[in-house]
């Protein structure tokens, strides 16, 4: 201990120091300039061709805009993220052989630990590389409704190990890639509104059906809606004897993820119309039978007269 208060190690710390910032603090200034501009020059650049594909992509007649965008911002980010753990990666290494640090024995070393972690850490492989196929077969992107595991919600963030939902309740899910058993993705090209719509049994069919084409044909014709549809309404006809209805059973297709958006509104119009012309949309009911032989009680109800005073 005596060694650190002594007047020769300060004089050789100090002069020590001196010749370091010298010789090597300008170079390590140098070094990380040199890296803020890689990382500004790089995020613009990145920023820019994103713009530019994006543009090109709306251009194009026979592919979804929305669809294109939404893979572009998702390999943009994968990419992005790549490419700053390269650059930090290079930089540490840089910085410390600036600080006299033998990088030799530390490649060496993360070398054997990779090896060694590398079997301990079959999980973890297994996600990146789960992971690299989600990507490459463009089976999710940011910004899709998707259910995974039974769980749906919308795509926030895809990275090489993980993907997180955020549900409709505000709350985030992550998955790790290697463990997702079941992946539905709601808004791939297109997506649809399925509608079982139920009416009483003394209804005409056809007219039913016809009132709900005029409806569908109105939604979008309606300069609000008129973008969100892909193909215009399909009536496929009575699908069910229901308990107490007739079920007609229709589809719209949408552009993605405005399927909920026509829905709710073609119901309340849907609605609106059967008011209209009296067409009854049944509550559950349920007749009994007691059988001839049973001689069930019969109620006569007669309307009297006022009670006297």
């Amino acid at each position: 201990m005596e060694k650190f208060f002594s007047n020769e190690f300060w004089e050789t710390l100090i002069a020590g120091a001196r010749e370091w910032i010298v010789t090597e603090l300008p170079g390590l200034l140098i070094i990380i300039v040199v890296m803020l501009i890689i990382f500004k020059t790089f995020s613009f650049t990145l920023k820019k061709v994103k713009m530019r594909l994006i543009a090109r992509a709306g251009k194009a007649k026979d592919k979804d805009a929305g669809e294109v965008e939404k893979r572009i911002n998702t390999l943009v980010d994968i990419l992005k993220g790549i490419v700053k753990i390269v650059l930090w990666t290079i930089f540490i290494m840089i910085a410390l052989k600036k600080f006299g640090v033998d990088i030799g024995p530390i490649l060496a070393s993360v070398g054997i630990i990779g090896v060694a972690v590398g079997f301990g850490a079959q999980e973890l492989v297994r996600d990146f590389i789960s992971g690299f196929f989600i990507l490459l077969e463009n089976q999710v992107r940011t910004g899709d409704v998707a259910a995974i595991n039974g769980t749906g919600g919308l795509v926030e963030k895809i990275e090489m190990r993980t993907i997180t939902l955020r549900d409709f309740s505000g709350t985030v899910h992550v998955f790790q890639n290697g463990k997702i058993n079941t992946l539905s993705n709601m808004t791939r090209e297109w997506s649809a509104m399925v509608f079982d719509v139920g009416v009483a049994y003394k209804e005409n069919v056809d007219t039913v059906m016809e009132v709900m084409r005029e409806v569908g044909e109105d939604l979008q014709n309606d300069a609000n809606f008129k973008k969100a549809f892909f193909e215009p309404i399909e009536i496929f006809g009575l699908d069910q004897f229901g308990d107490s209805a007739l079920v007609i059973k229709a589809r719209i297709k949408t552009k993605p993820s405005q399927q909920w958006t026509i829905g709710r509104e073609y119901r309340r119009r849907l609605k609106a119309a059967f008011d209209a012309r009296n067409i009854e949309i049944p509550f559950p009911h349920t007749t009994v039978y007691w059988g001839e032989e049973i001689n069930p009680l019969k109620l006569d109800v007669n309307q009297t007269s006022a009670a006297k005073n």
